[in-house]
Order: C-alpha cells, then sequence, then structure tokens
C-alpha cells in the first residue's frame, strides 16, 4: 500500500476525470484522495453510472402509473399484473465490451441484465436483444455478428432462460460501434419484490458468487464512457469473462435466499463492482457500511484494494442480512456451489470504510460518491446535415411500371429478411411458458397459475431517429405497442436503451434531447410509464457517430392467453384488410435505402390520435374474435407485411391477391412506411360486422383482397404490378441473412 501511485494530473486525466471534476472532489471530501479512493471516483463519476449529461433530461420522462411498484432508480422496473404477480424488466447495453470482444462481450451483456432482475426478487423467464451491425459485406460485420448471437445463445441457452424475440438491424453508421442492447423480463410475487438498501446499523454485509479477478476494471470508466479510437485493441482486457453456468446457481441460490425474511437488500456487482454495489446500498438507506477486503474471495493472487474493488468481474452478488442468519445464509450458498462471505456490515455513519490487511485503504461519504458528478449542462445545437438531407423531392424519384424487382430487393435486404439464422440457435422453448414463437411482431408468454399471458416488443427505426429524433423516438414507442396490439396486448410498461454519441458534441446533444422528449411526449400520450432504462453515450469512432438509437422494449398484458393473435394468414379464402391509411411517404424508407441508396427525406408522420385508435380497434376486434391473423405495416411497407403475413401460414404456400385502388405512386403505396397501419385477415362473413365497427370508431379501414393460391399478386387500378411466387420469395426472406453469416472471408 505504500507503493500507490501519487496523484499527478496525468493520473487523474488517465482516470477519465476533468481537472474541474477533480476539483469538485477536492471541495467534496476536504482533502486529496488515495489512489484507491481516486478509482472509486472515476468509476462512479463515469458517464455509464453517473448518467452526468443525460440526467437533466431523464427527469423529464413520465415514470408514475396505478401499477407501477417500481420506478427509475433501482436494479429494475416492477408493474403489477394481478393475481399476486409482478413483471420486473429492464433493457441494458454492452455495446462498447462487445465490438472488442464479440463473444464475451454479448454473453455478459445478457448476464448482467439477469442479474439485473433477479436481484428483485424476480425470476428471469425471457430474453430480447436488440442488435445493430454496419454493413454485412464486410468481414469484420461478419466476424462480429457470429460472435454476438454465439455469445447471446451460449449463455441464455446455458441459463435456462429462453431467448424469445428482439431485432436486429445494419447500416453503414454501425461499421465502427455495433450495439448490443440486452432485455430480460422476470416474474416476481407483487408483495414480495427486493430493493437494493441496506438499512439497518448491525446487518452483515453477505459476499455472494464468483471470486474476484482482474477482469473487467475500468469497464465501466474507460471502456464504455468513452469513443473508440486507435488504441481501441488494448481495451480488450476490460472486457469481463462470463461463467452461464455459476450464473444458474446463482439465480437459484439467490431466489432461495430470498424467501427467508432477513434477507434485508440486494444490489448485483455490475459496472464498478463491489464499488457502485456498496456505496449505493449504503446511500439509498443513508447509512454507513464498513467492509474488509481481505474477506472478499479472490481467484487470483496480489490483488490490490484499488483492483478488489474497480473489479467487475462476473456473476457477483451482494446481500445484506440481518445479524444471526450468517451461518444460514453461507450454508445455503455453499450447497449451490457458491462462494460467500460476511465481508462487512451496516453502521450509523454517513459513509463507506473499508479495510485491507489491517489497514484502512478508503474513508468517504457516499454523497459524493455516488450523486456528487456534476449535471453537466451539454450545449445543444441543432446538426447542419439536416437541412440537406430533407431535401427529397419525390416527382424526381424514378418510378418503376412494376414492383417486382423492388419487392425481391427488400425481401433480401438483411433488416427485412427473416431472422431466423439468429433465433433458431436461442433456446426459446425452455421453460415452457412460450405462447408465439421470434419472428411474429411481438412474444407472448403465458404466465402460469393465471389465465394471463404478457407480450414483449422492441423496436427504433434508427434512420427515422437520424433524420428527426422527435418523431423517431415517438415513432419507436408506437410502433413497439402497435406490434403488442396486432397480438392483443394492452401495453404496461416501458423501459428504454438511449444509445447516442459522444455527448461533448452539440449536435449529439440535441439528438439525445429531442428523442428523450419525443419518447416522453408519446409514453404521456399512451399513458404508458418509463420504469427502467440505461444510456449508452460515447457510441462513435474517430468522430463518426452511430445514428442515434433510443431504442424502447414494451411490455404489454393479456388478460385472456386464449385470445393471443399471431402475423400468419390461416386459410385460403379468408379477406385481407389494412386497418389505418397510406399517405405518399417515403423518406427514411428501407425501399429509399436499397433502390436508391438514400438516407434522405422525412420520417413518416405519426398522427398519436389515429395511432391510439387503430391499436384500440385491432384489440377490440381480437377481443370479439373477428379476426383470424394481425400484422403491423412496418419496414418495407404493405406489400412486405402482406408478404410476411404469407411466410408466417401454418399452412404451406398460401399467398395472395390484393386489388387497390390509389392516386399515389405504386412505389409509395406498396413500399411506404405510412405509420398505424395493421394488416388483418378474417372470414368473408365477419366482413359487414368489421366494417360497421370501424365506422362506429371511427378508424380507416379498407379491403385489400384475399387470401389463396401460390403467387403474391398486386393490382393497382387495374393493372398488374407483381405477381411472384410465394414460395421463390419465401425463400430469398429466408434464407439471405444466413448465407450472409455463413460466409468467411
Amino acid at each position: 500500500m505504500d507503493k500507490e501511485p501519487e496523484i499527478t494530473s496525468q493520473l487523474v486525466k488517465d482516470h477519465g476525470l476533468t481537472g474541474e471534476e477533480y476539483r469538485r472532489i477536492l471541495d467534496l471530501i476536504g482533502r486529496q484522495p488515495n489512489f484507491t479512493e481516486l478509482g472509486i471516483f472515476s468509476v462512479m463519476w463515469s458517464e455509464h453510472c453517473s448518467y452526468k449529461s443525460s440526467r437533466p433530461f431523464l427527469k423529464n420522462l413520465p415514470s408514475e402509473g396505478p401499477n407501477v411498484l417500481q420506478g427509475p432508480g433501482e436494479n429494475a422496473g416492477a408493474i403489477d399484473i394481478g393475481d399476486g404477480f409482478a413483471v420486473v424488466f429492464k433493457i441494458e447495453s454492452h455495446n462498447h465490451p462487445s465490438f472488442i470482444e464479440p463473444h464475451q462481450g454479448a454473453a455478459t451483456g445478457v448476464g448482467g441484465i439477469m442479474r439485473d432482475v433477479f436481484t428483485m426478487g424476480a425470476r428471469p423467464i425471457a430474453l430480447l436483444d436488440s442488435l445493430r451491425f454496419g454493413e454485412l459485406d464486410d468481414p469484420r460485420t461478419r466476424f462480429l455478428l457470429n460472435g454476438v448471437v454465439d455469445g447471446i445463445s451460449s449463455y441464455g441457452n446455458c441459463t435456462g432462460v429462453p431467448t424469445v424475440g428482439g431485432e436486429v438491424y445494419f447500416d453503414s453508421c454501425y461499421n465502427g460501434n455495433i450495439l448490443v442492447n440486452a432485455f430480460c423480463l422476470g416474474l416476481a410475487k407483487s408483495d414480495k419484490i427486493f430493493l437494493a438498501k441496506a438499512g439497518g446499523v448491525g446487518n452483515r454485509i453477505l459476499y455472494v458468487g464468483s471470486k474476484t479477478g482482474r477482469d473487467g476494471i475500468h469497464g465501466a470508466s474507460l471502456l464504455a464512457s468513452s469513443e473508440f479510437d486507435e488504441t481501441t485493441e488494448e481495451k480488450r482486457p476490460t472486457v469481463q469473462v462470463g461463467d452461464p453456468f455459476t450464473e444458474k446457481l446463482l439465480i437459484e441460490a439467490c431466489l432461495e435466499l430470498m424467501e427467508f425474511d432477513w434477507v434485508v437488500g440486494v444490489q448485483d456487482m455490475g459496472a464498478a463492482g463491489l464499488t457502485s454495489s456498496s456505496f449505493e446500498m449504503a446511500h439509498r438507506s443513508e447509512a454507513g457500511v464498513r467492509m474488509d477486503l481481505s474477506k472478499v474471495p479472490l481467484r487470483e493472487a496480489g490483488m490490490t484494494p484499488y483492483e478488489i474493488l474497480l473489479s467487475e468481474s462476473q456473476e457477483r452478488m451482494l446481500f445484506v442480512i440481518q445479524p444471526g442468519h450468517e451461518e444460514e445464509a453461507v450454508a445455503i450458498l455453499e450447497k449451490w456451489g457458491l462462494d460467500a462471505a460476511i465481508i462487512g456490515e451496516v453502521t450509523d455513519e454517513s459513509g463507506v470504510r473499508i479495510r485491507f490487511n489491517g489497514k484502512e485503504v478508503v474513508n468517504l461519504p457516499t454523497f459524493p460518491v455516488v450523486d456528487g458528478a456534476l449535471d453537466l449542462k451539454r450545449e445543444t445545437q441543432r446538426p447542419e446535415y439536416l437541412d440537406r438531407i430533407h431535401q427529397l423531392n419525390l416527382t424526381e424519384l424514378p418510378h418503376p411500371p412494376r414492383g417486382d424487382k423492388a419487392l425481391i430487393k427488400l425481401l433480401g435486404s438483411p433488416n427485412i429478411a427473416s431472422k431466423e439464422w439468429v433465433y433458431e440457435q436461442y433456446d426459446h422453448m425452455v421453460r415452457l411458458n412460450t405462447l408465439v414463437l421470434p419472428g411474429s411482431d411481438a412474444a407472448v408468454l403465458r404466465i402460469k397459475g393465471t389465465k394471463k399471458a404478457v407480450a414483449i416488443s422492441v423496436d427504433c427505426n434508427s434512420r427515422f431517429c437520424y433524420l428527426d429524433p422527435y418523431e423517431g423516438a415517438a415513432i419507436a414507442v408506437a410502433e413497439c405497442c402497435r406490434n403488442l396490439a396486432a397480438t392483443g396486448a394492452t401495453p404496461i410498461g416501458l423501459t428504454n436503451c438511449l444509445n447516442f454519441g459522444n455527448p461533448e458534441r452539440p449536435e449529439i446533444m440535441w439528438q439525445f434531447e429531442q428523442a428523450v422528449q419525443g419518447m416522453g411526449d408519446a409514453c404521456l400520450y399512451f399513458n404508458i410509464p418509463v420504469v427502467s432504462g440505461n444510456v449508452s453515450l460515447y457510441n462513435e469512432t474517430k468522430g463518426e457517430a452511430i445514428f442515434p438509437t433510443p431504442t424502447v422494449a414494451v411490455v404489454g398484458l393479456i388478460e385472456d392467453q386464449t385470445k393471443v393473435m399471431t402475423q400468419g394468414f390461416k386459410k385460403p379464402g379468408h379477406r385481407i384488410g389494412l386497418i389505418g391509411f397510406t399517405m405518399e411517404e417515403l423518406g427514411g424508407s428501407e425501399y429509399l435505402k436499397v433502390l436508391f441508396d438514400k438516407t434522405e427525406g422525412k420520417p413518416p408522420v405519426l398522427d398519436r390520435k389515429h395511432e391510439k385508435q387503430v391499436q384500440d380497434f385491432c384489440l377490440e376486434l381480437i377481443q370479439k374474435g373477428l379476426i383470424q391473423s394481425a400484422h403491423d405495416c412496418s419496414e418495407g411497407g404493405l406489400a412486405i407485411a402482406v408478404a410476411e403475413s404469407c411466410f408466417a401460414s401454418p399452412a404451406e404456400g398460401i399467398g395472395a391477391t390484393l386489388d387497390l385502388e390509389s392516386t399515389l405512386r405504386g412505389d409509395a403505396l406498396l413500399f411506404g412506411e405510412s405509420q398505424s397501419r395493421i394488416v388483418i385477415s378474417f372470414p368473408e362473413e365477419f366482413t359487414d360486422k368489421i366494417e360497421d365497427l370501424a365506422l362506429s370508431y371511427p378508424v380507416d379501414f379498407i379491403l385489400l383482397g384475399k387470401t389463396g393460391g401460390s403467387h403474391f399478386t398486386v393490382n393497382i387500378n387495374g393493372r398488374e404490378y407483381i405477381k411472384q411466387e410465394i414460395e421463390s420469395l419465401k425463400k430469398i426472406w429466408k434464407t439471405t441473412l444466413g448465407s450472409y453469416a455463413g460466409q468467411t472471408t
């Protein structure tokens, strides 16, 4: 300990702290920190842990509701779903580690988000992932794709938690910075939600899980809180190594411990490891903590207090238990083959004091460490590029006489093509709760012991957010809710993962501000509380930022699991209808990108009132048993939505014929991405009932055509515009992504 480095301005800078921040530390604690204490401030004041750039904006998101049991500020959000149950959920990023080491980066992202959920006392029952990669023609992209998918599948499959859905997108803006956002949903008893609090002088601090090693040190402060540059590869050692088999034991052991009343609080050791878990628990309880690092189980010899406190080794938890139950707790954990040790206790002081080998190495008040970082009032400025890219003149865009070529190209686009190559590597049926398999609008899981089911969807069109961050974020919320409505679910809560570039650039903070406002306004309108979330900044390489990607995951409730709807056409001879109306909009569309290599224009208009009417109408049709399928119109537009409903048919070879009357351009009609539209199918005898109900809402509704035959045919104003064999289209759609991913050069 006598050989600790001298605190210099360069050392402070190397820890990611500015001169102003270091001066604030001196003012708050009244002295110079030692080397270990500097490390503590480094991780706790990092962008990843402190949210110092984003906190002022996040406060405006709506987070309250009659069924909200726990909103933002804890490990995950919790919502009461009735019958004595609550769902606990959160989405979080593991972007930078996954770019450096894709398998372990993605795997530990899954492990971390699961711990956030079972820390609250909930058994994880579902995983989803939102993934963004660069151009698939690049071998590096294919390497990252394969590594990330393999990491997700190996971790989730080994822990016995099904990965039931998600999304995968590709764009050149992610060439230098991929996004790996992991979502987990758990089920808990509504009266047994655990919080990360220490409370109660004399309570014992119990270390649980794997031994502590040197992996992950400064992962939160220097890897996740800075942009990539020439030194990126040197940061590989900061990526944690996961052990899913230990995580499975940890889940079972923790849930068993939580059955006892003497468990006071729980916190997982995620970003910033033992430092964040101990300081945050003490701060939330307005209590103090004393710890002895000599009692922490270690897997490497010669570790220093600095290394022990900043390690981000995986599969570790911190419990606070009442005194007198130490032996009982340790016995349970040892039964599961886990390391366990009493490493400290709760005190009546207002700080954290830490000893090692008989010497005090840390003595810090909790407030400055946990909540003392400045709320940075970053400068915002509207980007100049918006004036350039908004100039899209449809009259200058070639208007093809037929749509066959565009349909085939779109179905072969990696953003639209089937993601079966991805999700077939995931075990999505383990625990036998999955009612709707991956590939549909939303995943659906039964709640055993009740008639209920929950639906989950994750979404973000980052191209729309690049063109208009406010509208793009609002559209992400609306589309997620629309996906749920198409399955028969009512939205009950939202979690977000806000992925943006370098917040030190005013145009990036303008994007962030606009996106958060758009998301918040949409959530207010649709009455959806934001109960948890994550912010991931510095997603850029050498000054090239990703598109703003405010990913949202929405959870919905289905009261009667027998009334779950899916997107596939069920029988030949059914009528096909469209809820909602189509406008001549091609800005930001996949059609514009794939056919003309343009990311231009403005995103589609989102009429919130119309969106709500469309969703409510669809839900009522499902409740009354009037329709047989429902599918949201999104990327690729109406033609793609109908084709996907053909592909998802439980009977092979069901085609469709559409007979359309319109004054719109054919490509805008079929491939434009107008919002608030759902394709439905139903027996012909229900046509009058559906049309009458649409008039009573009122909501726009038109008949498109019929299911049947072996072709996908579209006639516009009496002229054939598309005619293709459904099986040949399905082959293109189904095999594209796998053929790309399978290339080794």
